[in-house]
């Protein structure tokens, strides 16, 4: 288990969770994987068309004019402990991730929150990508970029909807364990956990 960042990678473990720029990339079982920063004004049409199709606003609930994500992005990034980012495999862009820092996140009044733990949200864009086991793989490369770059933090947290079976499953794949069922503003949420401890195990 790495006792910090690889040779060559800076610390990231500052206030916020993700640096300015690009996030890899990282070699995964479907392609090389970068996380990259939203620009709304230049991501929203591409994020807008994901948030209206039926299968992820059901649990988004953001489905709508193009404002309605714009909003959404824009709450996220002056949050200030919130990053989101497209994910690129190879070169297109077919996945959303906001990864933020659940201890400084009102989620952190509904669970035992620890310094530095890490969230993730995540959204798979295309249909296509969806059911074949890519959404695994992209959540265990994320949480290990996150273990790797931020070394205090121990714990990265995902708390999907208890309803949206899918997205735990792929989460418990993914090397997470279910820890809890939790009750959050809008939702009964199944809290996922990867701990750096168990990473070379789970």
């Amino acid at each position: 288990m790495p006792a910090g960042p690889p040779a060559g990678v800076p610390d990231r473990s500052g206030p916020g969770p993700v640096p300015a720029g690009p996030w890899g990339p990282v070699p995964t079982p479907a392609g090389d994987l970068r996380l990259v920063p939203v620009v709304p004004e230049r991501d929203i049409d591409l994020l807008a068309g994901w948030m209206n199709d039926p299968a992820v606003a059901a649990f988004w609930e953001l489905a709508g004019p193009a404002s309605v994500t714009l909003a959404h992005l824009r709450a996220q990034l002056a949050a200030g402990h919130s990053t989101p980012c497209l994910g690129v495999l190879g070169s297109t862009a077919m996945s959303y991730f906001e990864i933020y820092r659940a201890d400084l996140d009102p989620l952190a009044r509904h669970y035992p929150a620890r310094g530095h733990d890490t969230g993730v949200h995540v959204l798979i864009g295309g249909s296509g990508d969806r059911g074949r086991g890519v959404g695994s793989v992209l959540l265990r490369a994320v949480a290990d970029l996150v273990l790797d770059t931020r070394p205090r933090c121990t714990r990265v947290l995902a708390e999907p909807d208890v309803r949206n079976t899918p997205s735990v499953s792929a989460f418990l794949t993914a090397g997470f364990r279910f820890s809890a069922e939790v009750a959050l503003p809008g939702k009964r949420a199944a809290l996922m956990i990867r701990e750096r401890a168990l990473r070379e195990v789970l």
